[in-house]
């Protein structure tokens, strides 16, 4: 048992100032974290305690799919991201310096490499392929914006896996396996994820999901149907585009547009729809701008534009560089522009007369076509998805809910064994480039998800899988009470539960208040009245009203809360797969 008045903890009464989410302030008032700085916490014995809880749900699960624990260095010599390119695309949130020879080090903020490194080690011929490994640990990202204590940190653990595979059928099976897995693991630790479509291009894969705990808290937008047929990021996210008749394509005019500079105020100048106007968005791609026209009810969706482009970064270009281009801003048109990339939405191609810029300061045009009037040099879907777009199969209009990455699954492919020349020997004595799939989830992450989703006004309330402890046992008194609670407590251990004992010199009220604070599922009370009694006091962390349990009963009492409580979750339950193909 763990005695409160020897545990490393202090609670605090009131939430703190710099903490603006439930997880945030009750993780920090629980004395679960503790910040260091930007991003950066100590994980106190109770974070501690609940994320080897989650851990070992997570090491059961992989077993389960015959997938390896190991661990793999956090420093790496960057030669290995040197040659799959990483080191000089992967921004500033990759964390690089020189060792005390001057050469080039990275902090880990994956292990693709690395994982490819030791697959090629290991996978010389197909007899040894598939297999998979995984690991908890810790990655550095240096983010600009931390924020929600748990959720958005600089430093912390992920657990990361890594499968090899002779072809492409073989990732795809393991691929499922690992989706399975992984749900199963979340809706143990009490979470029923959203599996959706995500962005493969940031891994350089060619296909991803992102598991999501639903919550307003949430900064990531999700696109689903009511049904649950589809559900997609939103920066993948597609839908059918609402259709305008504009008429049969007319004559271009030039009109006088003084001092009206963006769309919606165009639109009510010349009294039209957006729908019926073009928007002008530029880009730096890096190297040279992109001009996106798309109707102008629309809004660029950035990590379209970047597949559609093949860039890996692009930002909204400076004023300065649309100036060197020789393009007027707010007047901007593709009409009779020269040496810029056109991204055309393809909402545009089925729009007619649309008014856009006149690429001349107060000046715009009516009745603009395309391709009659200008030429694009991509044309695809770069548009964002809005709720109440209609679903491109089905028709039903999407929702649009916040939602917490905690976990991801991509198909890498051959693109990280092909850089590193990470080859197998096939049956026919060929060699073939290793097909590649990894796995992350954020285990911080994840138990601040819990608790977004876990709590009420008086604090955390952990589903019992992962709590620190199973039984909170509140000691009233000393003597006879103190004996008595000790002894409960160790009975409880006996048949297999986690005490936490709270010996402390404090006032009912304070150590009620801290047991519901720190949200231990089930809570037994010893005091001089329940001693008479010869029962003691039982209350589930959800229930308002505790009640008296006989003392010679309160041991298999226990044993059955706590395991009708893990029996609640339901990590066997059909699993809804996404398309995986």
């Amino acid at each position: 048992m763990q005695r409160m008045s020897r545990l490393f903890v202090r609670t605090l009464r009131d939430d703190p100032s710099e903490a603006t989410l439930i997880s945030h302030r009750l993780l920090l008032r629980g004395g679960y974290v503790r910040p260091l700085g930007a991003g950066i916490y100590s994980m106190l014995p109770l974070a501690w305690r609940v994320q080897r809880r989650i851990e070992q749900i997570i090491r059961e699960e992989m077993s389960r799919i015959d997938c390896q624990e190991l661990q793999m260095p956090f420093v790496h010599p960057s030669d290995l991201w040197e040659r799959t390119g990483r080191f000089e695309s992967v921004g500033p949130e990759m964390v690089r310096f020189q060792d005390r020879w001057d050469r080039d080090m990275v902090l880990a903020m994956t292990h693709e490499e690395i994982a490819t490194d030791l697959g090629k080690w290991f996978a010389s011929s197909y007899r040894q392929l598939p297999v998979s490994f995984y690991q908890f640990q810790s990655k550095f990202r240096d983010e600009p914006r931390p924020r929600g204590g748990l959720l958005r940190v600089r430093e912390f653990t992920m657990k990361d896996a890594y499968s090899f595979h002779p072809d492409f059928e073989s990732l795809d099976n393991t691929y499922n396996q690992f989706v399975e897995a992984y749900v199963r693991a979340f809706r143990r630790c009490g979470i029923e994820p959203a599996v959706v479509e995500s962005d493969a291009l940031a891994m350089s894969g060619s296909m991803a999901h992102e598991f999501h705990c639903l919550t307003p808290a949430g900064e990531d937008t999700i696109v689903v149907s009511p049904t649950g047929t589809y559900a997609a990021n939103m920066e993948v996210a597609t839908a059918r585009k609402p259709m305008f008749d504009h008429g049969a394509p007319a004559a271009l005019a030039k009109v006088a547009t003084p001092g009206q500079t963006t769309i919606e105020e165009v639109a009510a100048f010349l009294d039209l729809e957006l729908h019926q106007t073009l928007k002008a968005v530029f880009y730096w791609t890096g190297d040279s701008l992109a001009f996106v026209a798309i109707r102008g009810d629309l809004a660029v969706n950035e990590a379209k534009l970047r597949h559609l482009l093949d860039v890996p970064e692009i930002r909204l270009a400076a004023d300065q560089e649309l100036e060197a281009a020789g393009i007027v801003a707010g007047y901007a048109s593709p009409v009779g522009l020269d040496g810029v990339t056109i991204v055309v939405d393809d909402s545009v191609e089925s729009s007619t007369n649309l008014v856009a810029g006149a690429n001349t300061p107060n000046f715009h045009m009516t009745n603009v076509n395309y391709p009659r009037d200008f030429q694009g040099t991509l044309v695809g879907d770069v548009a964002q998805v809005r709720s109440g777009d209609l679903n491109v199969e089905s028709g039903e209009p999407l929702e649009l809910q916040a939602g917490i990455e905690i976990g991801n699954t991509f198909k890498l492919g051959t693109f990280y064994s092909e850089k590193l020349d990470a080859n197998y020997l096939a049956a026919d004595g060929s060699q073939h480039p290793i097909v590649m799939g990894s796995y992350g989830i954020g285990i911080g992450r994840l138990a601040a998800s819990v608790v977004e989703r876990y709590h009420d006004d008086d604090g955390i309330i952990w589903p019992p899988s992962i709590a620190p402890y199973d039984v909170h046992v509140v000691q009233l008194g000393d003597g006879a009470v103190a004996t008595g609670a000790e002894i409960l407590a160790g009975e409880l251990e006996a048949v297999g539960l986690s005490v936490l004992l709270d010996d402390r010199s404090e006032s009912a009220g304070v150590k009620f208040n801290d047991a519901d604070l720190i949200g231990i599922p089930l809570r037994l009370t010893v005091s001089k009245r329940t001693l008479a009694a010869e029962a003691v006091e039982f209350k589930v962390r959800t229930d308002k009203n505790a009640e008296n349990i006989p003392r010679d009963q309160v041991v298999a009492t226990i044993e059955k809360a706590h395991a009708d409580g893990i029996a609640t979750l339901t990590p066997d339950a059909p699993i809804p797969m996404p398309s995986l193909g």
